[in-house]
């Protein structure tokens, strides 16, 4: 069926070529014979003209014709063409001078000058009217001096002379057929080797439309421009199907990124949920006992509204570090940046934590030179630095953090905040921004901590276009390494 496919493919180009190519060459020989034909016979009337001329120039100058005529009858006579031509000269309607049989042309085709005629005399006349039909043609020129009195009237058959000017010479014809023979070796091959390519098309075409995932194999291409077209779309087609590949798995990372997203959430809202049980439950206890015992001493009273009131603050931070954290997840594409001195960021937060004793017993030292500007937003940097020195306070159990400039590059700035604490375990690295993830849960919750700080630190670095990783010191502590971009003109 394929083989049977391809010859049809080969001779549906290969007729209609050889077709056209034989109609071409057909087209050219008539014309060529047309052309020669018309060159003849302008040839022909010319020479007459000539005759005629010469004839009424003899007369009119009073000379005689005879060694004219003599001229003709010897010379013109005795080319082919001009073997049966007929002159006859007449003065004041008499006949005087002849070559050939006399020529009697009627009225109209004296008046008419020249032309063509069946019966240029009698006999003609009679041969015409006797076989019923016009068997030879005569080109006719009638010449008439100026004063009116001699005529000359000359005729030559020319059915003869442009049947021979209709067939060219032989060795044209042979070239002619040679040249036929050679465009149809030629066009069977052309067409042969097109109807193979429109072969590989069509299959790809076939194949490609009922499988999606199909891909041809570019090495049986042949190697031409037909060829390199079939590779070009072949390539398309790759390059689409991969793309469509691409777009589903874009789609699918896209719906699992969904999917996750969704989980979190809900886990966010069970861990919420889980986190407020106990500030409220404690809250609820120590107020109940208040309540229940009215005789309740001063000392137990204060010592009992104390603890809620740590409770209560407890929950104000947690909501606090839940609202920041939603922030961030929904908004962290359209914060508002501002070109800032992160210098100043730092030397905000050194402020604040010193002021309020968040610090604790931590020194803090920094190595940021003036004018380091970022891209960001203040307030979010300041509660990031925040929490960082907040963590390394409750959790490093060391005696210094601080945070340093370590690199950049053209589009960033890399810092790094450390402290000089026990560090955690390699195992806890991993999980250290997960959301109310601890390393020590008892502890933590005894110091007041949500378990949303670092998540708080990680979302607004990413929230700017930076990075940031977690690392344990060679000498002891834990290192944030984070990117920020930088401010440019």
């Amino acid at each position: 069926m394929a083989l049977k496919r391809h010859i049809s493919y080969q001779w549906r180009l290969f007729i209609p070529l050889i077709t056209t190519i034989w109609a071409l060459i057909i087209g050219m020989a008539l014309w060529q014979a047309e052309k020669e034909r018309n060159y003849q016979a302008d040839k022909l009337r010319a020479q007459l003209s000539l005759i005629n001329d010469r004839i009424i120039d003899a007369y009119k100058t009073e000379i005689n014709p005879q060694s004219y005529f003599k001229f003709v009858s010897t010379s013109f006579q005795k080319m082919p063409e001009y073997e049966q031509i007929r002159i006859s000269v007449y003065k004041d309607e008499n006949l005087i001078y002849n070559i050939g049989e006399i020529v009697s042309l009627s009225d109209e085709e004296i008046l008419h000058d020249a032309g063509l005629t069946v019966s240029p005399g009698e006999s003609d006349l009679e041969a015409s009217e006797s076989s019923g039909h016009n068997s030879e043609y005569f080109y006719y020129k009638a010449t008439t001096s100026d004063d009116g009195r001699l005529e000359v009237l000359t005729v030559v058959p020319v059915n003869e002379l442009l049947r021979k000017a209709s067939l060219p010479d032989p060795k044209i014809w042979v070239v002619v057929v040679l040249i036929a023979i050679v465009l149809t070796v030629l066009s069977y091959y052309t067409t042969r080797y097109l109807g193979t390519n429109v072969k590989i098309l069509r299959d790809f075409a076939i194949n490609s439309a009922n499988d999606r995932n199909y891909k041809p194999d570019l090495s049986k291409i042949p190697h031409d421009e037909l060829g390199d077209i079939t590779r070009q779309i072949a390539r398309l087609h790759n390059n689409l199907t991969q793309a469509l590949e691409n777009t589903k798995r874009e789609h699918d990372v896209a719906l699992h990124a969904m999917n996750e997203k969704a989980r979190l959430k809900r886990q966010l809202t069970n861990n919420i949920n889980h986190e407020l049980k106990t500030p409220v439950g404690v809250i609820k206890g120590y107020l109940d006992t208040i309540v229940d015992n009215p005789d309740m001493g001063p000392a137990a009273r204060e010592r009992f509204i104390t603890k809620a009131q740590e409770h209560v603050n407890r929950l104000v931070n947690l909501m606090n570090d839940v609202s920041s954290l939603t922030r961030l997840d929904e908004g962290s594409s359209i914060i508002n940046t501002e070109p800032i001195d992160f210098h100043d960021v730092v030397y905000s937060v050194i402020s604040d934590c010193t002021e309020s004793g968040m610090l604790g017993n931590l020194s803090f030292a920094y190595d940021i030179p003036l004018n380091c500007r970022i891209n960001g937003n203040f307030n979010l940097l300041t509660g990031m630095l925040s929490n960082l020195v907040k963590n390394a306070n409750i959790h490093s159990k060391g005696t210094e953090c601080g945070i340093k400039l370590v690199g950049e590059d053209d589009k960033f700035y890399t810092f790094a905040f450390y402290d000089n604490g026990i560090g955690v375990s390699q195992e806890h690295i991993p999980h250290l921004f997960d959301r109310f993830y601890r390393v020590d849960s008892g502890r933590s919750r005894k110091a007041g901590g949500t378990g949303l700080g670092l998540s708080i630190v990680q979302n607004t670095v990413l929230a700017h276009g930076g990075t940031i990783v977690i690392s344990n010191r060679p000498e002891g502590g834990l290192q944030f390494t984070f990117t920020l971009p930088k401010a440019h003109q």
